[in-house]
């Protein structure tokens, strides 16, 4: 009996635990911790970069990015301070094809840094220096545009990816030489390219010009027709899925890394055998710079041989670098300092010129 009322009292215990059980239950998935999914990377910024032939409306890159998406590329943005300009199918219109631009002229008025600051890219593309050719510009000097131009953009992105066309050809009815002249800069190229790449920011050559037709390509012997646009994103396409599917890193902006900066170069006085010349170094950057340094590359054999406001470093071919004194390196946004310099210059040089390029380095460092 004893045994069989063990067994009842514990029956009895069975159905109030299970009733214990189901009023806790619930209270156990009220508290427990939510799920929260990991938030979605940013997408790839890509900015297509150049003159006419990029915009005006440039509809290869309505091509392009097409074929982007269809291949299963959606995680892009393409970038730039220009509209779409139409071009008939839905596409990422944002570009920076500035119609009539010159590289050099862009280089030279420190253009691009408030572009890149604005629109913040991790890739570029671009097919830039066409009406420099058309304009009879030395190859040299749109060669040092493009340096120029890249070291902005590093500034801007330290891990930028660079995809460089060997331009178009040309043909135009007003301009008999304008085609060697492409084939005579487009050979250059390549050596620029493997000179100034880095293994963080490294220069794809894309060759635009093999297999493009002015005849058949362009309605007026520069800029492409349809057929010439399909061939344009053609080129560029692997190209840039090659960069999509090596990755880019994410621009960490951070302590170490360089702040934006601009140089502008500007004659102030001249002489026979020389000139004095003056840079100006603005932090472009929305932190503050702890220091600077330009790069000074005096234009047809000139020589600089004194500066002030700044520390002269000289190398073998003429290229000054300058750095910043004690009192002039720490620049806020926005602000500029300013160093001077006197140049010796051969008989047979022309007006003063040069190239300048600056880097800054972040306060936080």
């Amino acid at each position: 009996m004893r045994r069989t009322r063990r067994s009842s009292s514990r029956l009895r215990i069975i159905p109030v635990l299970g009733l214990l059980a189901a009023l806790l239950l619930p209270l156990c998935f009220t508290f427990a911790p939510r799920a929260t999914a990991a938030p979605a990377a940013d997408p790839v910024r890509v900015m297509p970069l150049g003159d006419s032939i990029t915009g005006s409306p440039g509809c290869w890159r309505a091509v392009l990015w097409n074929r982007l998406q269809n291949s299963g590329y959606t995680d892009i943005d393409f970038v730039g301070t220009l509209p779409p300009q139409g071009c008939g199918q839905s596409h990422d219109g944002d570009n920076e094809g500035h119609g009539g631009e010159l590289v050099t002229n862009v280089a030279d008025q420190n253009l691009l840094p408030g572009r890149l600051a604005a629109t913040r890219p991790d890739i570029v593309v671009m097919h830039f220096g066409t009406n420099d050719v058309w304009s009879s510009i030395a190859p040299d000097r749109i060669l040092a545009a493009y340096t120029k131009l890249v070291t902005q953009m590093r500034a801007s992105h330290p891990d930028m990816r660079i995809l460089v066309a060997q331009l178009i050809p040309m043909n135009p009815g007003s301009c008999a030489a304008c085609a060697q002249r492409v084939v005579d800069f487009n050979a250059r190229i390549p050596d620029w390219a493997r000179a100034t790449s880095t293994e963080r920011s490294p220069i794809t050559v894309v060759d635009q010009w093999t297999g493009f037709s002015t005849a058949t390509d362009t309605y007026d012997g520069v800029h492409p027709n349809a057929s010439g646009d399909a061939k344009i994103a053609a080129r560029w396409f692997p190209a840039l899925a090659a960069v999509l599917d090596a990755g880019v890193p994410e621009n960490p902006g951070g302590p170490g890394e360089p702040a934006a900066c601009t140089a502008r170069f500007r004659a102030v006085s001249t002489w026979q055998g020389g000139y004095q010349g003056e840079v100006t170094v603005t932090n472009t950057s929305a932190s503050a710079a702890s220091g600077w340094t330009a790069t000074v590359v005096p234009a047809s054999g000139a020589r600089i041989g004194q500066v002030w406001n700044g520390t002269l470093s000289t190398a073998a071919d003429g290229t000054a670098t300058v750095t910043n004194a004690a009192w002039n390196g720490t620049l806020a946004p926005g602000a500029s300092a300013t160093f001077g310099f006197v140049a010796t210059t051969p008989a047979t040089a022309g007006a003063p010129a040069a190239t300048v390029t600056c880097t800054a380095k972040s306060s936080a460092a």
